[in-house]
This record gives structure tokens, sequence and C-alpha cells, in this order.
């Protein structure tokens, strides 16, 4: 499955890299990109991770979806 959020909070590419470690390392998450100038996440997902799980651990890391 596949999902994008939009993320206002995303400013440079540490911010991506951040996002992209994090949500990586979650079990089921198999890809993770990152467009900043656009502040999009796209990411590649299956069970166990639920689109709610990476929601707020995107939040809980500073980026919350809009």
């Amino acid at each position: 499955m596949n999902i994008k959020f939009h993320c206002p909070k995303i400013h440079c590419n540490h911010c991506a890299m951040t996002i992209k470690v994090e949500l990586g390392d979650l079990i089921g998450v198999q890809a993770v990109e990152v467009d900043v100038d656009e502040k999009n996440v796209l990411v590649t997902y299956e069970a166990p991770v639920t689109e709610e799980a990476l929601k707020n651990l995107l939040a809980e890391i500073g980026y919350p979806a809009a």
C-alpha cells in the first residue's frame, strides 16, 4: 500500500532524513520518499503498520501531517 502525507514543517534535507530514518524503522514500512519542495512524504507499507501509526509517528517526531 502507498500513502502520501503533506507535512508543512518539512524545511530541508535534514528533515527528510529524520523522517526516512524514523518511519523506515517501523516493521512493515518498505520505502519512504520525502519531497522537501512539496513538503510531502510518500510511504510504501504493509501490515502490521497502519496509516494511523505512520501519522502518529510523524506528529511525535515534529512533522504532523496536515
